[in-house]
């Protein structure tokens, strides 16, 4: 049986004008993961507001060693801040990395529940699905129009890529490091569809995904995500991955 101990286990915060949101998130990791995380490191992609001042003062208040805090010099968008906290896991030699996002929409609460899989050798990837059955993602203050996009967009992602997922767009992800290493993350995009991206490099590479529940909640927070640009990209990845495949095009981010 795997000794979990033995795990190196990091946790991504991937931050932009959180400052109302990022201590609060942080704060919910539950005592018993907590304990086992090597570091949580959260990287402000240049937020306007006071997100990073906020973080440095909640670490020295509480005397955090286990937090560490970077602000990008220049803001590298949601893909290209992902891509800058795995590279830095990869580089601290981690085993695993939890990627969370600072606006509290994902439940801190439920990450042993994530880790679990990867911790114990059976998934290269553990998606967070809010599309589960008994998610309830409605209850939870998903849009209406969130919702039916969502599961639009799934189901043609899935058809077209031949999967069968109950949930692509999901931010709340745990990553087996040694996986991360063996892909060019560096290749896909920097924007919001990086997590498609990514999804379909994993798939390529056959590496094991597996998807876990996981509550919803939307609060407040201000979405910059442009959902008709969103879906756009999505769709433009998952049908030049077919056309790649089919030797039709190149695309380098899928030369695995």
């Amino acid at each position: 049986m795997i000794n979990k101990a033995k795990k190196r286990i990091g946790v991504l915060i991937v931050a932009y004008n959180a400052v109302n949101t990022l201590i609060p998130t942080i704060d919910r990791i539950s005592p018993g993961v907590m304990e086992k995380i090597e570091e949580i490191f959260v990287f402000d992609d240049h937020s306007s507001d006071k997100t990073y001042e906020s973080a440095v003062g909640y670490k020295k208040s509480k005397g955090f060693d286990k937090l560490n805090i970077f602000r990008n010099e220049n803001n590298l968008r949601y893909g290209g801040n992902q891509k800058r906290g795995y590279r830095y896991a990869i580089d601290k030699g981690l085993d695993i990395v939890v990627l969370l996002h600072g606006d509290g929409q994902y439940a801190p609460e439920v990450m042993s529940s994530l880790l679990e899989p990867v911790e114990n050798g059976e998934a290269d990837i553990v998606m967070g699905s809010r599309m589960m059955r008994g998610s309830r993602p409605l209850r939870g203050g998903m849009p209406l129009y969130k919702f039916f996009g969502n599961k639009i967009l799934t189901f043609l992602e899935n058809s077209i890529l031949g999967m069968n997922l109950s949930e692509f767009h999901s931010g709340y992800r745990v990553y087996s490091c040694q996986a991360l290493s063996r892909i060019p993350i560096e290749k896909c995009s920097d924007d919001w569809h990086f997590d498609t991206d990514i999804i379909i490099q994993f798939k390529e590479k056959n590496f094991r995904i597996i998807e876990k529940p996981i509550p919803t909640y939307y609060g407040d927070e201000i979405c910059y995500v442009n959902g008709f640009s969103y879906a756009y990209h999505c769709l433009e990845s998952v049908f030049k991955y077919r056309l790649h495949k089919a030797h039709l095009i190149n695309v380098d981010k899928f030369n695995i």
